[in-house]
């Protein structure tokens, strides 16, 4: 019985990321068509722009364009997509030399329903353009303009040039922003440094469904701004902030419906006030201590008491914490899924008597721990069965022993990050990994037969990064091509017994490779560039 159209697109639709709908268009013509239709993500790159026109007819109901990487003309581009018919709801042009404000307003003519626009490090962003983008994208619910690009306007001595200077961002642009867009839910405003305490207070006057601010950077935004901020906002969820410290209002008596807390780099607050201000919202479920040198495995543990509802903790640069603070969070935290704990004291203390297993636990981000050994790795691997990303880059004290246990334990991991790793040697696997997709293996003394052994045992392997990994030659390579069919990218950088010479079998041998970055001392010809490009390869040299 052949399905129906409706329930093909539906059992697509489980798939987690669009990734996938490519081996299922190659199957026939239908699924073909149900994937195109079923696409919502595009990123442009320069190397896209010339099948651009193609693409936008192939997916008709594209709601999201990301421009990565793009050094052509915004402007012209943007024009082109604004006669697409597309139904955009999603923008993101960060990292661009100018803001593209002829552009946005040809998207403008066609498409003013955009809900999100990422403006993100644009160079020469100033008060006129934010009027601008109230008046093109009235129902704009998430805004970035955080960290713009003044460079151009500094004097070598790092002086304001006002010659060359064309505009800033100050309190009146936000105003400008704010009056019209009366949706505004979420806006990063990090790194506009003159900004003052009156931005928050217009944005929580004028923008009533207020929920999340993010002010890092921002030197003239003080405790007062963010108290008053606190009190008119009724919405108010989230201030992402940095070297400010805590403003002096009572957290209970401003009836937040606060989840997420992010204090990373604040000063000025004890371990009191967090306990305090934690007990009054046993709801929170993202906390984000970042460098509160003050916590240790003993505060913690008091702390602890109001985690019931947390799913993600930050705990990174906090030296004193050990062993302790860890299994204690993995055994006594029922929804927590992920944990930061990179640059602490792990591998010290000893591990509690008594294991309790958490499968709610899904991603441990335990990197730069010099202390952290393999002893620790096989009983997180136990109390995580189903662990789906481990990141333990600069672990000098961990070796295979502890990663084999890891992945022979945790059969759902996807995403592993091993760099600079010294403890490892070699990797040689001699059972299954089928839903690894990511290895970050930069900088390991594995050789040829490791990575046979990695490209037989990982089926789905989409991302290899073997940067600086000298004993690799192209057998171990081509071993890796032959048998991982949905690879996308590997990383060759300083992989100096890789001949460039392999580079074109590689791009004809796996289809779905998209980008290679070839040792130090390869460069492909433009001619090579451009044939790797048809087959749908980016080749950068590294």
């Amino acid at each position: 019985m052949e399905l129906a159209e409706e329930c093909w697109e539906s059992i697509f639709s489980l798939l987690e990321h669009h990734r996938y709908f490519e081996p299922l268009s190659l199957v026939c013509k239908r699924f073909l068509s149900i994937t195109n239709l079923l696409r919502r993500t595009l990123t442009i790159t320069d190397p896209t722009l010339e099948s651009l026109p193609n693409l936008l007819l192939r997916f008709p109901n594209l709601t999201t364009v990301v421009f990565r990487d793009f050094h052509s003309n915004l402007d012209s581009v943007l024009s082109m997509i604004s006669q697409s018919g597309l139904p955009l709801k999603s923008l993101h042009v960060s990292n661009h030399k100018c803001f593209p404000l002829l552009g946005l307003k040809h998207l403008a003519s066609k498409m003013r329903n955009l809900v999100e626009l990422n403006c993100s490090k644009t160079g020469s962003l100033k008060d006129s353009d934010l009027i601008e983008i109230g008046n093109c994208f009235p129902s704009l619910e998430v805004v970035d303009i955080s960290y713009p690009d003044y460079g151009c306007g500094f004097s070598p001595n790092g002086s304001l040039d006002f010659k060359s200077f064309s505009g800033l961002v100050t309190d009146y642009g936000i105003l400008g922003l704010s009056s019209s867009l009366k949706n505004l839910r979420k806006i990063d405003l990090s790194g506009n440094t003159f900004l003052t305490d009156q931005a928050l207070v217009i944005l929580s006057s004028n923008c009533l469904f207020l929920s999340e601010i993010g002010i890092r950077d921002c030197d003239f935004i003080t405790q007062n701004g963010i108290a008053l901020a606190i009190r008119k906002s009724d919405k108010l969820k989230s201030i992402f902030m940095n070297g400010i410290g805590i403003p002096s209002i009572d957290a209970s008596k401003a009836n937040l419906p606060l989840h997420k807390l992010v204090l990373s780099g604040c000063f000025c607050f004890t371990f009191d006030g967090i306990y305090f201000l934690l007990s009054k919202y046993p709801s929170l479920s993202y906390l984000d201590l970042e460098g509160a040198n003050f916590l240790n495995d003993e505060s913690m543990i008091e702390l602890a008491k109001f985690f019931d509802n947390l799913t993600f903790i930050n705990l990174r640069l906090c030296s004193k914490l050990t062993n302790s603070t860890l299994f204690y969070l993995m055994g006594n935290c029922p929804l927590l899924t992920i944990i930061n704990m990179e640059r602490t004291n792990l591998g010290v203390e000893a591990f509690p008597a008594e294991i309790v297993v958490n499968p709610r636990v899904k991603a441990l981000h335990l990197g730069w721990n010099n202390n952290l050994n393999d002893e620790c790795l096989k009983m997180a691997s136990c109390v995580c069965p189903s662990l789906e990303a481990l990141n333990i880059t600069y672990c000098s004290g961990v070796t295979k022993e502890g990663i084999l246990e890891i992945l022979k334990n945790c059969l759902q991991i996807r995403c592993l990050e091993i760099s600079k790793c010294q403890g490892v040697n070699n990797l040689e696997l001699d059972f299954e990994l089928p839903k690894l997709e990511v290895l970050q293996a930069e900088g390991l003394a594995i050789d040829d037969e490791s990575l046979a052994s990695i490209g037989k045992r990982c089926g789905q392997l989409s991302l290899l990064n073997l940067a600086g990994c000298l004993n690799v030659t192209a057998s171990g390579v081509g071993s890796v091509i032959m048998n991982c069919k949905t690879l996308k990218e590997m990383n060759l950088r300083w992989c100096n017994n890789v001949s460039v010479d392999i580079v074109a079998w590689m791009v004809l041998s796996r289809p779905s490779l998209r980008k290679i970055t070839l040792p130090c001392a390869s460069v492909p010809t433009a001619n090579q560039s451009n044939f790797f490009l048809r087959h749908g390869c980016l080749v950068c040299q590294g």
